[in-house]
């Protein structure tokens, strides 16, 4: 006999889109759920995310008279990922069009469609997007709930609450989910509170051991626990263990939070893992306190490595721009590389950066240099001035030609996306002209890690033989992710926690 504190029919570890996905799923068909986050807000990475969720053929893009659909979206991911976890894919297009029904039944929940080009040139593709958003949210339509969520990335970082006016993204999406868990009447949701184990009877999970407060609490779950509770991240010797590229203080993950431990408990109860070694990667800008911005949405400027040469499409989607960075790197020639721009913008990074340190106190603490000439700016850099000179020159070349003959910058629809007019014949390439110069540091960081533990399609964990085991089910980062060493498209992270959230909730609740 068990000595339990207390009792539900599901635990769900983790607070971010998925994790609250299926709270709600489950405490919408009646069962008592407990949400468990580790730190004192909720949302976890999702409250960082500009919060598309690529959840395809659903009522949304219908809304919104898009020409998508479950059979195109499925086409897509079979184009890319091959037959490689068919199953899992099947099951994810499938039924995001029932997750956004049920969601969006909830009077706290409403998405509509906003574009933002799929990543890849493959058949089925949208150039357009079909990833949805949760439409902007009045704290006052939540009340105290509204504090109780993560702020955006650049307050949470600076140590400051949330910005004036409305909740938009990622803090609007929890703050929607939240809502609607909590309106269900079903739901108790905790902060502070840690995963320390899982607790076994008879091969299935029956319940959890956590951290609140300084004591210790055993939680029973009569139907099942689910953990979508982010993934390695934040833990430097897992990542190096698992020879995850990139540093744990150069993720976007909220520090101290994702630290892996559902996926210890869970590996400490016979569950296999996958693809640890893996991550949704995205260059980052280093930071005067050796963390790292999101960098995304290049207009301009180009990247060299340590030999002053370019290498990559600098244009390219987030993760594709990392991976180009990890396979080019060779004992540190691309890690750190190096953004070249000019003063158009008046000495700013010429593309968006999360979060938005000043110019000044980059130069102030040599994550950027600055200097007149690229001469000047190679010897501030350590970079061969020839080398540095010839690939600007190279680089200007086809920027008035409007042809990037190397790289291909400015073919693809994603390429543009982000870059107003400049005048010329591809929005993509701007030269880089007008001194003073600039070079910024940009490392290899990651939206968080997507190896974890292997599950089938309700989210089931499965041992090394794979068998189930009873009453464990992962979802998110802590699941090994369907789209392996891709990422399709913009939200597939979100959509893809929400749907097998989902998943594992209806399962728990036949």
């Amino acid at each position: 006999m068990q000595d339990w504190t207390t009792e539900c029919d599901v635990l769900v570890v983790g607070s971010g889109g998925g994790a609250l996905t299926g709270a709600y799923t489950a405490a919408a068909r009646g069962l008592t759920t407990i949400v468990l986050e580790k730190t004192d807000r909720f949302g976890g990475t999702s409250a960082y995310s500009g919060a598309s969720i690529w959840l395809p053929g659903t009522q949304v893009q219908e809304r919104a008279g898009l020409p998508d659909s479950t059979e195109n979206a499925r086409t897509y991911l079979r184009a890319l990922l091959g037959d490689s976890e068919s199953e899992r894919q099947n099951a994810y297009v499938e039924t995001a069009p029932d997750v956004v029904a049920l969601l969006e039944q909830n009077p706290h929940i409403e998405f509509e469609f906003r574009a933002f080009p799929d990543y890849y040139k493959a058949e089925g593709r949208m150039d357009t997007g079909r990833s949805i958003n949760p439409l902007d949210l009045d704290p006052a339509d939540i009340g105290e709930l509204a504090g109780k969520v993560r702020p955006e990335l650049d307050q949470d970082r600076t140590g400051q609450g949330h910005a004036p006016g409305p909740m938009i993204g990622g803090r609007a999406l929890i703050g929607r989910l939240l809502a609607a868990v909590q309106s269900t009447g079903k739901a108790e949701l905790r902060t502070e509170s840690t995963l320390t184990s899982l607790i076994v009877e008879d091969g299935r999970v029956v319940g959890a051991e956590v951290e609140t407060g300084g004591e210790t609490q055993r939680i029973k779950a009569n139907r099942g626990v689910l953990m979508a509770a982010g993934g390695i991240e934040g833990n430097a010797e897992m990542r190096e263990q698992a020879g995850t590229p990139g540093k744990a203080i150069w993720s976007m993950g909220p520090f101290g939070a994702n630290t892996g431990d559902a996926i210890s408990a869970g590996i400490a109860v016979g569950g296999a893992t996958a693809l640890l070694d893996q991550a949704w990667f995205c260059p980052g800008v280093e930071q005067p306190d050796g963390s790292a911005a999101f960098m995304v949405g290049v207009r301009g400027g180009l990247v060299v490595d340590n030999a002053g040469e370019r290498y990559l499409n600098e244009s390219l989607p987030y993760d594709q721009f990392g991976r180009a960075m990890d396979a080019h790197d060779d004992n540190g020639s691309a890690v750190p590389s190096f953004m070249i721009f000019d003063s158009r913008e008046g000495g700013g990074l010429p593309a968006i950066c999360i979060p938005n340190t000043a110019p000044a106190k980059h130069l102030e603490a040599g994550t950027w240099v600055a200097a007149d000439t690229l001469e000047e700016l190679a010897a501030k850099t350590g970079l061969p001035a020839d080398a540095l000179r010839s690939t600007v020159e190279k680089f200007n070349d086809a920027a008035k030609l409007g042809v990037d003959e190397e790289f291909h910058r400015g073919e693809d629809p994603y390429d543009a996306f982000f870059c107003p007019p400049n005048g010329g014949a591809n929005a993509a390439l701007t030269a880089v002209e007008n001194g003073p110069f600039y070079a910024a540091r940009i490392v290899l960081s990651d939206l968080g890690t997507k190896g974890g533990l292997v599950t089938d399609v309700d989210g089931r964990v499965l041992r090394a033989d794979g068998s189930a085991i009873d009453g464990l089910y992962a979802a998110g980062n802590t699941s090994a992710s369907l789209s392996g060493r891709f990422y399709p498209g913009p939200g597939v992270p979100l959509g893809t926690a929400m749907v097998f959230s989902y998943r594992a909730a209806q399962d728990m609740a036949k």
